[in-house]
């Protein structure tokens, strides 16, 4: 997808606004999995996310195309959208960010302190989407899209930090939404030369990947209820799917429970927040503990930003309701 020299590019270009974040090979986390479990650490950027990356690189892909524009419009439940309007407003464009009704209460705020003028509407991340689309000319700004080139070639970065400071890694586990993330991991893999498997995880209530994957063709779902939100997908990105399923290895389910169980597991055995999303990986992992026994694998931590109270909730025991 990338050369080398262009991920390595990208890499120089986010690193000023986004240190790189570390990876970790924790004990605790090898001891529960019977494997060498590596962290790549997506949770200490600033945003609490990767998503800042893609859009480090894509805002100076507008800049540089489109000088006229005056900003950028774009759908999100809110880790897109915070990366979106840090790299927007640094950049001196507006950022106006579409999110469906009962959103995260706690990431909406932190979009509009990055300086997103917000727009609720719909009921989930699809419907605020289209109707981004919509809006989009009108308001004469860019839509910035959920997949494009310059997203993925920031968020590889991330897989080219990890994969340069771990280079034989047998496994990596990485959390699927509209597949900038899993498509990253391939893309630095690749470039890398790397003989790396990668796993694509996705929630059972929200299928749409795995089930493209299957058919070989996209597959649309009726709803993406969970609380897992990053994965909250119902629609499939064609672009991505065709990298993600000539490139991953397998894409694999984790249960709302089983989620809560490994947020559960990074705060008490490092003590680390991950939301819903960014613990998926580590749930497929110890789902698949037979089969990584004794190998060398690498979980994504994607991001950390859970709200207070699906928090308190998961850490009591209890599984959030969306």
């Amino acid at each position: 997808m990338f050369s080398l020299s262009e991920i390595e590019a990208a890499h120089r270009l986010v690193t000023p606004a986004v240190p790189p974040t570390p990876q970790y090979a924790w004990p605790q986390l090898g001891t529960r999995a019977g494997a060498e479990v590596w962290v790549k650490h997506e949770n200490h950027t600033p945003t609490g996310s990767f998503k800042v990356r893609g859009a480090c690189t894509f805002v100076d892909w507008l800049v540089r195309t489109q000088p006229e524009s005056p900003g950028i419009i774009t759908a999100t439940r809110g880790n897109h959208g915070q990366g979106q309007a840090r790299a927007a407003t640094a950049a001196g464009r507006r950022a106006v960010i579409y999110m469906p009704h009962g959103n995260s209460i706690e990431k909406n705020a932190a979009m509009k302190s990055f300086g997103a003028e917000l727009v609720e509407y719909g009921h989930d991340f699809d419907e605020a989407k289209e109707e981004v689309l919509r809006v989009a000319e009108k308001e004469g700004l860019t839509f910035v899209p959920p997949f494009h080139t310059e997203l993925v070639r920031g968020v590889s970065t991330y897989a080219y930090e990890l994969l340069t400071a771990v280079p034989d890694l047998d496994t990596l586990y990485v959390p699927v939404g509209c597949g900038s993330g899993i498509c990253g991991c391939i893309a630095a893999r690749d470039a890398l030369g790397r003989d790396t498997q990668i796993v694509g995880v996705v929630s059972e209530h929200a299928q749409t990947v795995k089930l493209s994957v299957e058919a070989g063709h996209p597959v649309e779902t009726n709803s993406a209820r969970t609380f897992a939100d990053g994965m909250a997908v119902r629609v499939p990105v064609e672009e991505a799917l065709a990298i993600y399923g000539a490139g991953a290895e397998r894409i694999v389910t984790v249960s709302e429970a089983q989620v809560a169980e490994a947020i559960r597991i990074y705060y008490r055995d490092i003590h680390n927040l991950a939301e819903g999303a960014g613990a998926a990986s580590l749930a497929a992992l110890l789902n698949e503990r037979d089969q990584m026994a004794g190998r060398k694998v690498a979980v994504i931590l994607t991001g950390g930003n859970i709200d207070t109270d699906w928090f308190l909730t998961v850490m009591s025991g209890g599984v959030p309701v969306p």
